[in-house]
């Protein structure tokens, strides 16, 4: 989560502020490394190489290369986590709306992220059972803000009765396909025509007919 820097001592807060910027540094190196090479072929000297540090400065933050993969996962559902409750909560009252936000935001993030979620994708298994039930929780997690959204939505009547956990999952994967597909979906669409054309699916699925009318602008 985000240091509140004005919280701290002025030494303090630059020398966290240093510290957090060469791990940001070091995790965005690995996720270039790993998906050139693969987690297993990546050696410490070529991430060091990579990220324009010394061997030495990647064991003073990261006990190794399990530790720098769950790092550089957990900083990306860590995104997740962070931002969508806020996108939601000011999207307004309307659950259909907050849904549409957060269904943006979530799709946004996978985008800044292309080759950090599909690394997740593809080297998680990697982990230890203690990272692995780490990352589980994380991503569910991550998706509470649209699970809540879901349920108010069916609660108010303006949403089917639908599997929610189910539900949230669909969307979850379709965010993720925009990085697992993007070698199709990215010369095809732009990102926008992506979330919208994502967003009118999960809508008509879930909508209640005598509510479609008040949400047409984003079902069309």
């Amino acid at each position: 989560m985000a240091v509140d820097y004005s919280q701290l001592p002025v030494e303090e807060a630059v020398r966290v502020a240093r510290a957090s910027s060469r791990r940001r540094q070091v995790l965005d190196a690995a996720v270039n490394v790993m998906g050139r090479s693969g987690f297993h072929q990546m050696s410490m000297q070529d991430l060091a190489t990579e990220a324009k540090v010394s061997v030495g400065l990647i064991y003073k933050y990261f006990g190794g290369k399990e530790d720098l993969l769950l790092a550089t996962i957990v900083r990306i559902l860590d995104v997740f986590r962070d931002q969508l409750a806020p996108v939601i909560d000011a999207a307004g009252d309307d659950v259909v709306d907050q849904l549409a936000a957060g269904i943006r935001r979530y799709i946004q993030i996978v985008d800044e992220n292309l080759d950090g979620v599909v690394l997740t994708y593809r080297e998680s298994r990697t982990l230890g059972p203690a990272g692995r039930t780490q990352i589980k929780e994380l991503e569910i997690a991550s998706a509470a803000p649209l699970r809540a959204a879901v349920e108010a939505g069916i609660a108010q009547g303006v949403f089917r009765d639908v599997d929610i956990d189910l539900t949230v999952f669909d969307i979850m994967l379709l965010a993720h396909g925009w990085a697992l597909k993007h070698w199709h979906f990215g010369p095809i669409y732009t990102l926008d025509a992506y979330i919208g054309l994502q967003t009118r699916h999960v809508l008509n699925a879930l909508v209640a007919d005598d509510h479609r009318a008040d949400c047409a602008h984003l079902m069309e």
